[in-house]
């Protein structure tokens, strides 16, 4: 089985407050994100991670990920490169990239397959989303840039009624909620969000 998530931000206090997440010390943050993975994630799963870790040391970080369960590959976020000078810190993935294409269903036919675009940034006119492939991004939370992404994906579909299958996989998201979650149940919890906070991502409210 496939899992995703991004933007864990283990160790990270600011984040509580920017994101409203709703932990009242980071030590409650990680200690649910930490038993959420390990609930739903096998051994023998494999978890893609969108990015941006942890802001704790690399000590703190490697004490973190060798509690959580399953192949973990790694895309990379901004924060995630100190890091990655680490060797020790390296091997805990089966691969650390920038970009990834992910063949999930379909035939040997590249043009026929169905698949996914993984990458920390979200890249409105990615690859194949003509031909009905999927994007999972991170890094802009829930702010006013998810808005804009947004915002995006319903003009590309409504105006120009072209396909932008496009979602963020962010940890904070509703549908994610601090767990990494399958294709299937970011698609389907995306698209069931309430009718105000799509009317607030279509208007693209800075605010907010």
């Amino acid at each position: 089985m496939n899992y995703f998530i991004g933007d864990l931000h283990f160790g990270h206090v600011n984040c509580l407050s920017f994101d409203n997440r709703p932990f009242k010390t980071i030590e409650d943050h990680d200690a649910v994100l930490i038993k959420n993975w390990n609930n739903v994630v096998g051994m023998e799963d494999d978890v893609y991670i969108l990015g941006d870790i942890s802001w704790y040391n690399t000590t703190k970080t490697l004490e973190i990920l060798k509690q959580l369960n399953g192949h973990i590959h790694l895309i990379r976020g901004n924060h995630d490169h100190k890091h990655l000078k680490n060797r020790e810190l390296q091997s805990m993935f089966v691969e650390i990239t920038d970009y990834k294409e992910l063949h999930i269903t379909g035939t040997d036919d590249k043009k026929n397959s169905n698949g996914v675009v993984l990458c920390h940034y979200p890249i409105p006119c990615f690859n194949h989303h003509y031909y009905g492939w999927y994007h999972l991004y991170a890094h802009v939370h829930n702010s006013f840039e998810w808005n804009m992404m947004e915002r995006t994906k319903y003009e590309m579909k409504e105006l120009y009624d072209r396909p932008c299958n496009m979602y963020n996989a962010g940890a904070m998201m509703p549908y994610m909620n601090y767990t990494p979650r399958t294709l299937e149940e970011i698609i389907t919890g995306a698209d069931s969000l309430t009718d105000k906070e799509i009317e607030v991502a279509k208007r693209c409210d800075i605010k907010n």
